[in-house]
């Protein structure tokens, strides 16, 4: 059978009716920008985090950009992360004003490693070392499983640096009994739709322990003032709208059981990958990964991955060109071989289909293909 890498399509007919009803609901109100489900969804994600305060925005990217920017880091300041995630990690620091710069990864987790980013904190290790201060530490919970946050927050303590998590594809995983989101002083999620909790649309979140900080932020999503026509600072208009708040109010009823699915499909391809000669990912202990991807290595990678579309099982190759080596940031001074990890990952990682509707069965035609295909 063939076996897409996602079918969002398969979410909305199991649960269609709740949806529509949402969605009539806010249509019906003739209230679509900031009303009741957006402030409904904020307070119900609060709790579900473990948080003080969550703030709803217009996409993941807003989220880590103004969640950056309302902890002061701006023009001259430089904020250190992974060089292996999505491009928006690096682009939410370059939208303040502040520079990117990168600290290789963990070959077994891809998450930013402790001992490199100490490292780069101490003057060693590979890149430029231009002028100014490192003001923050950007960690990203990769595919969905946390970072090892304790060293890092130790870390960041010993230099006086703040945290910001990238959270996006991580929402319901866990680090030592605390969901992510709530471990730095701020942390940041995508409702993108093919994120673990997704939105018919886009949207984001930023999640605090400081109401002093959310405060900011609410300012910065809505023109930089709290009341109408009084403006405090330069702010923006990153507001999520009342639809798509609705919808995820409705979603997030769901994600426990969806993030369990998504576990029960991991521990299926465990099961049928074992002794192949593929590198699986990381089960962490204390840490509970909710596998927005399932990301294996093998060395012919790009063969692989073709092989199997021929049998008719699609994959998707996340991420094939590092930060380092993006051609937006050639003027960071980097070059190739800096950061090997991060190299080797982007010519070596595939993720294979998984999301809560995929059946057992079709679990089970990806491992033959991958069976037939290495």
């Amino acid at each position: 059978m063939a076996v897409p890498v996602l079918d969002l399509r398969a979410q909305y007919q199991r649960i269609r009716q709740v949806i529509d009803d949402a969605v009539r609901g806010v249509l019906e109100s003739g209230q679509f920008v900031l009303g009741p489900n957006v402030r409904a969804l904020e307070e119900e994600l609060a709790s579900f985090l473990g948080v003080a305060r969550t703030v709803a925005l217009a996409s993941g990217t807003d989220a880590l950009h103004l969640a950056i920017r309302a902890l002061g880091i701006g023009a001259g300041d430089f904020v250190l992360t992974s060089p292996f995630t999505f491009v928006a990690t690096a682009t939410a620091i370059s939208y303040t004003g502040a520079r990117p710069v990168f600290a290789d990864i963990h070959p077994a987790t891809y998450t930013l490693d402790r001992d490199r980013a100490a490292e780069y904190l101490a003057g060693k290790g590979p890149g430029p070392r231009p002028e100014g201060r490192v003001k923050a530490l950007l960690p990203v919970h990769l595919y969905g499983l946390p970072a090892d946050m304790d060293p890092l927050l130790q870390l960041a303590r010993q230099h006086r640096l703040r945290v910001v998590e990238d959270a996006a594809q991580a929402i319901g995983a866990e680090y030592r009994g605390r969901r992510v989101g709530g471990l730095g002083d701020a942390g940041c999620f995508s409702f993108y739709p093919t994120k673990n909790l997704g939105a018919l649309g886009d949207g984001g979140l930023a999640s605090t322990q400081d109401p002093a900080l959310a405060e900011r932020i609410l300012r910065l999503r809505a023109y930089g003032g709290r009341d109408r026509y009084v403006h405090d600072e330069l702010g923006f208009n990153s507001r999520l709208d009342e639809i798509q708040a609705a919808i995820l109010r409705v979603k997030l009823r769901f994600l426990a059981e969806w993030n369990a699915r998504r576990r029960a499909i991991a521990a299926r391809y465990r099961r049928g990958l074992a002794g192949l000669g593929v590198k699986l990912p990381e089960e962490v202990p204390g840490c509970t990964h909710v596998y927005h991807q399932f990301a294996v290595r093998v060395a012919d990678r790009d063969g692989v991955q073709r092989r199997m579309a021929d049998l008719g099982v699609r994959s998707t190759v996340y991420y094939p060109v590092p930060l380092h080596l993006q051609p937006m940031y050639r003027d960071l001074g980097y070059r190739a071989g800096d950061f090997p990890e991060a190299e080797r990952a982007a010519r070596e990682v595939l993720c294979l289909p998984i999301y809560p509707e995929l059946a057992d069965a079709q679990v089970d035609e990806v491992v033959e293909a991958c069976k037939r295909s290495l």
